[in-house]
């Protein structure tokens, strides 16, 4: 046989043996091609102007994507190499230098690396479309599907691939050359060792970790970036310490209780996990950290996302909104230049006045966060309902001559809806009637009061000072950026010739809201999910290729059962149990860990912004569904194989 046909021959081989690692690779191909040709796609460069800020987020978060890939290339080329040992040193015995046998390695594993390449350039096309059409649909723009191909993504893709696979291969090709044939041999027997030995140091780093695992979680839960670190750093220790001392301790725990080791399937359950784990605990902690990792980007990037469109859903609930503060307001320039450049299906000029009083929000006192009025804002129940006929919301039952509405943002209404006191307005007493809490524009000082506001009949708002003067449209097609910063322009030259300096015009545009928030969720939400998948595949691959090395053990092992009377479905639970702990382990803690975070995190912004589907419970069940939807079709595959192979017909 060649020297060519043998490394080819054992690159089919090792693609089929760890069929894991050469489908995750493919994987990575096809997210490094996607992104890529995402970042230099002229189409959807042209929807905003951010385009540069895109495509350098794309590039830093493809190298620290190389990195991770590289560490999963290095790890398995390593794990490869131990557990064929033996072979490449009957190859140095049958004659070949140790030059040759490492060229042999090398060019093998690069087979499979081009070969992993050009699948994942296929692959990546297809999910590049699907990641275009997610993008067009964020900027609400017609996706039609069209097949295209970027050399430049393809160059990129390719110099990353390179990268990842040249530090790899580079490493063990070395480590080969070095090696003799006796170290060859027995490489394979090399493990990492159980490094904590006594039991009294073992009680005492598990409880040490527990503890520093509460501390860290706490610690990164506090706002301040320094605090954060510190806490980083003792969840960092606490997993190092939780793993180690798990693998050396449970047989001591089951020392001390002989009862509990002979229990059902117990001992050959944890006998076989423990001495798994006692050769990878340092592994497990490190996966144990990405997975954290992994948890906390993608939840980072969902409340991002969860902040921008939370503030404006509530700011720009109107296609066109202009509000005007100051001594003596002027809306006729914003007006006219309206009239003359866009169309208008409905429009409102109106008021929004003060009681002069503060009874509402000395009530509110502790619960909401900044009201930016001198007293409680009020608005006549004809142009509230006109506002909610231009917001598209169904129309409600005007309040009674003597009663008054609230309209509040959503986390106002549990205390408002116990609010029992008269208001008095002016001289006209009214008591509360009913609640609503639509999006109303409600999040500044210029818009319908700050969080809430309270709907009067017109006759009761009659003579109130009024705090600005506002402007609502319902347009015939959505304002575009060009007309919003003309807008925007004239509000700051009439700004600059009013004597009052305190005046103030506010100007929002729903079209250019929802551009802005889907160009920020591009630049900062897509490399965020990108790394976080990078690290998932990662993380559990490496996983899956250790617990899939040891199908001939699992053989043996059960086969030995089999001749002792355990019957085929007592050794699938057995098997089920042990795999279902061996995956959980390095779960459990980082979904302690960044779930907490997650948590925190999405409780920072202001009072108001993430609810309903951005709320930090759905937004941490959406971050663990979809991290818990990866690690399950990788476990379920890796059972599924191992079962097949290694439980006796």
């Amino acid at each position: 046989m060649t020297y060519f046909k043998l490394s080819m021959r054992n690159a089919g081989r090792q693609a089929r043996d760890y069929l894991v690692y050469f489908v995750t690779m493919v994987l990575a191909a096809a997210l490094l091609f996607a992104f890529n040709a995402l970042a230099v796609s002229g189409e959807v460069l042209a929807l905003t102007e951010i385009s540069e800020s895109f495509s350098l987020m794309i590039v830093l978060a493809s190298l620290a994507v190389v990195c991770v890939f590289g560490w999963l290339a290095a790890y398995s080329t390593r794990f490869m190499l131990s557990r064929r040992s033996r072979e490449l040193g009957i190859y140095l015995l049958s004659g070949l230098t140790g030059r040759q046998v490492a060229r042999l390695f090398f060019l093998e594993n690069l087979a499979v690396g081009a070969v992993a390449l050009v699948l994942g350039t296929g692959l990546g096309g297809l999910l590049y479309q699907v990641m275009r059409a997610i993008v067009m649909a964020m900027f609400a723009q017609p996706y039609r599907f069209a097949l295209e191909f970027s050399l430049a993504a393809l160059g990129r893709t390719a110099l990353y691939f390179a990268l990842i696979y040249l530090f790899a291969l580079g490493r063990s090709r070395r480590h080969i050359r070095r090696m003799k044939i006796y170290d060859l041999i027995y490489f394979e027997r090399q493990n990492e060792g159980v490094i904590l030995q006594k039991g009294k140091t073992r009680r005492l780093v598990f409880g040490v970790s527990l503890a520093l695992g509460a501390v860290g979680t706490c610690l990164l839960m506090r706002k301040s970036l320094y605090i954060a670190l510190a806490g980083a750093f003792c969840a960092i220790l606490a997993l190092f310490g939780f793993f180690l001392s798990f693998a050396s301790g449970v047989p001591a725990f089951f020392e001390r209780r002989p009862a509990r080791k002979y229990r059902g399937q117990t001992l050959l359950i944890f006998r076989g996990l423990t001495a798994k784990l006692a050769s990878m605990g340092v592994l497990m902690a490190v996966l144990s950290i990405v997975f954290t990792a992994t948890l906390i980007s993608e939840g980072s990037s969902s409340v991002l996302y969860g902040i921008m469109k939370g503030r404006t859903a509530e700011a720009a609930c109107f296609d066109l909104y202009i509000g005007i503060e100051g001594g003596q307001p002027d809306p006729e320039p914003y007006l006219t230049y309206i009239r003359e450049n866009i169309p208008v299906e409905r429009e409102l000029l109106y008021s929004v006045c003060l009681t002069g009083k503060t009874q509402v929000q000395d009530y509110l006192e502790g619960a909401y966060y900044n009201n930016g009025y001198d007293s409680d804002p009020v608005l006549c129940w004809s142009d509230y309902a006109a506002l909610r006929a231009l917001a598209g919301y169904p129309a409600v039952e005007p309040p009674g001559s003597g009663q008054f509405l609230i309209h509040c943002m959503s986390y106002l209404a549990g205390p408002l809806g116990k609010y029992q006191e008269a208001l008095l307005v002016g001289e006209t007493a009214l008591s509360p009637g009913g609640i609503y809490t639509e999006h109303l524009s409600q999040s500044y000082g210029t818009a319908n009061g700050r969080g809430y506001i309270l709907v009067v009949p017109d006759r009761a708002a009659e003579g109130l000072p009024v705090h600005h003067i506002a402007y609502a449209a319902k347009t015939a097609r959505p304002v575009t950026t060009a007309q919003y910063e003309a807008l925007a322009d004239l509000a700051r030259a009439e700004r600059d010739r009013q004597e009052d300096p305190s005046g103030y015009v506010f100007v929002l545009s729903k079209a250019y809201e929802e551009t802005e928030v889907a160009a920020q969720a591009v630049v900062g939400c897509f490399p965020l999910y990108y790394l976080a998948l990078a690290l998932m595949m990662t993380a559990v691959t490496i996983l899956t290729i250790q617990q899939l090395s040891e199908t001939e053990h699992y053989r043996s092992q059960f086969a030995l059962l089999r001749k002792l009377g355990m019957d085929r479905r007592e050794m699938a639970r057995a098997l089920g149990s042990q795999f279902a702990l061996y995956y959980t382990l390095p779960a459990v803690p980082a979904v302690l860990i960044a779930g907490s975070f997650i948590v925190h995190l999405a409780m920072m912004p202001e009072p108001g912004v993430m609810v309903g589907l951005n709320s930090p419970a759905v937004i941490v069940m959406i971050s663990l569904g979809a991290f818990f939807l990866i690690y399950a079709i990788y476990i379920l595959l890796a059972y599924t194989s191992l079962k097949r192979n290694v439980l006796p017909k």
